[in-house]
């Protein structure tokens, strides 16, 4: 089944890494600097467009590639399980387990940045992550165009199995020191978000990213009771499933609206 309807007010093109590895669709819209949003589990459903809209409506051009699921599909349990299942055992694109190294599929989005800050401009690109995908935006700093990351509830490593990947990044030692000497030499900083209490987002990890960047780390933590309830899962997705529209003033609201900004402010939308 075709789900794209949801993305109809956008324009979708074909993007291939310099080096010819991977070919990804991606849709775009808007005007102004470029953000480039990459969804979570199980795929960029209405939910993740949804955030799109608000950062396009903001003065930006959003840049949505499509690396698993299928694009436009609403979330479900069995869909997100099966989108999980696959992407766990498609290891040559995504490190499920590493908690020193990033996934192979970064070069991609790297140079996706390196293509969407010449096309829109600008002082350079947002990049955000979202869950399976989370700590993707990070190791996009070694793309010189990315000027603000956010990590929206990071979840690799997968923290199960070893008592190392609870505190884990997921990102290389090269590309910590490269974001650590931008933090600094170009006065940048980092977003993260989680829901306190969150399984698949540890306290340790928050600890580890908190200690390794210091204040360059800026840290917004929810109460999982100001998230949307939803009883397929608990509170998890801070800007997309569990964002709380039907309270405007509301912590989770608050968390989009300082994402926003952070884009704006940083791209020079």
């Amino acid at each position: 089944m075709n789900y794209e309807s949801a993305l109809k007010d956008y324009q979708r093109f074909d993007f291939t890494d310099p080096q010819g590895r991977w070919t990804r669709p991606v849709w775009r819209r808007g005007t102004g600097p470029a953000v480039i949003i990459i969804h979570e589990i199980p795929g960029l459903h209405p939910l993740v467009i949804r955030f799109a809209d608000r950062v396009a409506a903001a003065g930006m051009t959003v840049f949505c590639p499509s690396l698993f699921g299928d694009p436009g599909r609403p979330v479900s349990v069995p869909y997100a399980l099966g989108t999980m299942a696959k992407a766990i055992c498609i290891s040559r694109e995504f490190n499920v387990w590493a908690t020193d190294k990033s996934s192979p599929i970064v070069d991609w989005l790297r140079a996706l940045a390196a293509h969407a800050h010449a096309e829109c401009g600008g002082k350079g690109v947002g990049a955000i992550g979202m869950c399976f995908t989370g700590n993707f935006a990070l190791a996009m700093m070694a793309e010189p165009s990315v000027v603000a990351p956010v990590m929206s509830q990071p979840s690799l490593p997968l923290p199960f199995g070893s008592r190392l990947r609870p505190a884990g990044i997921g990102v290389s030692p090269e590309e910590i020191a490269c974001a650590k000497r931008r933090f600094a030499d170009e006065d940048l900083s980092m977003i993260g978000l989680r829901f306190f209490g969150d399984a698949v987002v540890p306290d340790a990890r928050f600890d580890s990213l908190k200690s390794v960047f210091g204040d360059k780390f800026e840290a917004i933590e929810i109460d999982p009771k100001d998230g949307r309830q939803d009883p397929r899962m608990a509170p998890h997705s801070v800007l997309t499933i569990h964002l709380n529209d039907d309270d405007p003033d509301g912590p989770t609201k608050q968390a989009e609206q300082r994402v926003i900004e952070f884009f704006r402010t940083r791209t020079g939308a």
